[in-house]
């Protein structure tokens, strides 16, 4: 009798188990599903803010950058070919050294106008600038524009940090952003 009920609930697990759980592909469904109502209720779509703190160090000295990207309702709303809408992003760039701001700057897609394609900025999007390397001029950085929810991007530029200013080279052509 002990192994019956044994046997049951052993196969009344399996069967729970079995009718419960989901496969990659239902999460997917579910993710798509739960993308669509928020497509369908008008509401564009936004990325998470993000703030990226690293040490730089550079001709001997510690600078601490810090990369902040938030949605920004302020800007024109981004419509794909699809008709999707997408909240464009403000991102904020800070570097210190010993306790001083040496520089402090905001940036959107049009800082970058220059340098991208006006038919690409269209549907686009400033998705992020990132510390790439140090080079005997300055800190560079990289900022990537690129299409919402997709593999499509564009690095405009490298900006570098050189003596308190802010240089951005994109395309062969130097540009002064602050």
């Amino acid at each position: 009798m002990k192994s019956v009920v044994y046997m049951l609930v052993c196969a009344g697990a399996i069967f729970f188990a079995a009718c419960s759980s989901q496969t990659g592909n239902e999460k997917k469904e579910t993710l798509t599903l739960m993308k669509e109502a928020e497509k369908a209720a008008g509401k564009p779509q936004r990325m998470q803010v993000s703030d990226i703190k690293e040490t730089i160090t550079y001709k001997g000295k510690e600078y601490h950058s810090s990369v902040v990207r938030r949605p920004d309702e302020s800007l024109p709303v981004v419509t794909n070919e699809e008709g999707d809408k997408f909240v464009d992003n403000r991102i904020t760039l800070r570097l210190t050294c010993s306790g001083k701001q040496l520089i402090e700057r905001s940036f959107t897609k049009e800082s970058f106008a220059s340098v991208v394609d006006a038919r690409f900025m269209k549907y686009a999007i400033l998705e992020g600038i990132v510390f790439n390397k140090t080079t005997p001029q300055g800190i560079v950085y990289a900022a990537s524009v690129g299409y919402p929810e997709s593999d499509l991007y564009q690095h405009p530029a490298d900006c570098d940090d050189g003596r308190k200013t802010l240089h951005c080279q994109g395309r062969g052509a130097g540009r002064r952003l602050a």
